[in-house]
């Protein structure tokens, strides 16, 4: 059985400081709790852009410095976030195209999607989130421009199904590689079960990896682990390390992942482990510093 590869997504979008104070919000911070995902063992790092104020921020200079900020610190894969409601799709590719991380997470079909209250019986975070095969051919094309990884991040059977045509006219190369994301309100439950039916419709010779939503990320995190697949965890996806203990950053989860994976005789994969077995290690890294001063301000925000 392979090295399980651990991946931290840093912070989301929706999630705050309200909810959880160890959300990072600025470059620095973020790259700081790559630092600590990394020191626990994660070989990559999930990574949306946010303000200072903890909205979601879609600027080619916020992300570059988050980028210059992560690589002062580690040699972590970087996984930049393309996925947004409301935003055009030109924007949300803008910085895979300019600074092109190594992996890039592409969301694979709509959906309702929706945070909803039992105790207060409402609704929460209510949208419809639209990836159109339109769309997911534009992002997909601009990737393969870049020479970047598309991580495939599906929300229900259907969106793994969606692959197919893509695969069929060559806009979607191997090695694939997928994330089942699993228990989102309109996507498919977070059970056991339903990972085993996930794996079963992948196309053959797939590379996985589970991301469970709140608590149940655990159990799916075991189950994972002994599939033979890799993990994610993270503040973006959940804030505890068990009920009622919440973590104090990224690094804590990433460390009890690890120790999942070693409790269940799994080795945790290096970076540069994680690489060679992705088929990332012939990627050349960028200069960020020039990726930077093309997006038209002449000097880039991490400029000395």
């Amino acid at each position: 059985m392979t090295k399980a590869i651990v991946t931290a997504a840093l912070t989301g979008v929706l999630a705050t400081r309200d909810q959880c104070p160890a959300i990072p919000y600025t470059p620095r911070e973020i790259a700081e709790e790559a630092e600590r995902a990394a020191a626990a063992g994660a070989a990559i790092v999930h990574i949306h852009a946010r303000t200072p104020e903890g909205g979601p921020d879609w600027r080619l200079e916020t992300f570059a410095e988050i980028f210059s900020e992560v690589r002062a610190r580690t040699d972590v894969i970087v996984n930049f976030s393309t996925g947004a409601v409301g935003i055009p799709p030109e924007d949300r590719i803008a910085h895979i195209r300019e600074l092109r991380p190594e992996m890039a997470a592409l969301n694979m079909g709509s959906m309702n999607y929706a945070i909803y209250s039992a105790k207060r019986k409402a609704f929460h975070h209510d949208h419809v989130f639209a990836n159109s095969f339109k769309d997911i051919q534009f992002f997909l094309e601009a990737m393969n421009e870049a020479g970047v990884r598309p991580e495939m991040e599906c929300f229900d059977t259907g969106h793994i199904g969606n692959a197919r045509p893509l695969i069929d006219m060559g806009v979607l190369k191997p090695p694939y590689q997928f994330s089942l994301i699993m228990g989102v309100l309109g996507g498919i439950p977070g059970t056991t079960r339903h990972l085993v039916d996930q794996v079963d419709s992948l196309p053959p010779g797939s590379h996985w990896q589970v991301i469970g939503i709140s608590l149940n990320q655990w159990p799916l995190v075991a189950a994972a682990i002994t599939m033979g697949g890799n993990v994610r965890v993270g503040l973006e996806d959940n804030f505890y390390l068990e009920d009622g203990k919440m973590a104090k950053s990224n690094g804590d989860l990433v460390e009890k992942a690890t120790r999942l994976c070693r409790d269940l005789g799994r080795e945790v994969a290096s970076v540069s482990e994680a690489r060679a077995q992705l088929g990332l290690e012939a990627k050349a890294r960028p200069d960020h510093l020039e990726a930077g001063r093309r997006c038209g301000r002449g000097r880039c925000a991490h400029d000395p």
